[in-house]
């Protein structure tokens, strides 16, 4: 599903991504495709890449817009149709992109991607299906390598994005038992940082 497209980068990895409204196609993302951590594919006819969303920002250009106010009702005959301009951005972390192998099988390249995403590039959500074959190297084993990618553009939201990213693998179950485990155990190790580890340094 079409979430948007890239409307200006920060750096080479750190994009921002305009979300569709009602102006640009019949059917716009709902709020839910785009929460905090959420995978999405950068993808022209050239460049694309892997991105996961870290944080957002709502544009609203009326907001404290000290223009003059009418004293009476507008009048219906002459009143213009005003263009809802208020727009949801996503600030979106690169983290790689997918690869294909000779047989045909998809798997990730994680790190910092080469290409540059032009501006206008559409934005998709990333499916169960992708998602699993970029937590996967060329040799089918499990990676997760862009760790230090999210902390460092992440900011103060580093450590419950990781979490969250985390967690979001670990209730797709894409992995096999052992994986898995280790998986969830690294989750819980996490969340317990995140909630109690604060309180140990005061």
């Amino acid at each position: 599903m079409r979430l948007g497209k890239v409307v200006k980068s920060n750096s080479h990895c750190d994009y921002v991504v305009q979300v569709d409204d009602d102006m640009d196609v019949s059917n716009p993302p709902a709020a839910e495709s785009y929460g905090f951590g959420s995978f999405v594919r950068l993808e022209g006819d050239r460049h694309w890449a892997i991105g996961v969303v870290y944080n957002s920002q709502l544009f609203n250009p009326l907001f404290l817009n000290n223009g003059p106010r009418l004293s009476s009702g507008p009048d219906p005959l002459f009143t213009p149709d005003l263009i809802n301009e208020t727009r949801t951005l996503l600030s979106t972390v690169l983290i790689g992109s997918l690869a294909e192998t000779e047989g045909g099988d998809r798997y990730g390249e994680q790190g910092i991607p080469r290409a540059i995403v032009p501006v206008n590039t559409p934005v998709y959500c990333l499916s169960e299906a992708e998602i699993a074959a970029f937590h996967r190297d060329c040799n089918g084993q499990p990676q997760f390598r862009y760790y230090s990618l999210l902390l460092r553009y992440a900011g103060s939201f580093a450590s419950h994005l990781t979490q969250q990213v985390l967690q979001e693998l670990a209730d797709l179950q894409l992995f096999a038992p052992r994986e898995q485990r280790a998986l969830e155990m690294l989750c819980r190790e996490l969340a317990w940082r995140n909630t109690l580890g604060p309180l140990q340094t005061k």
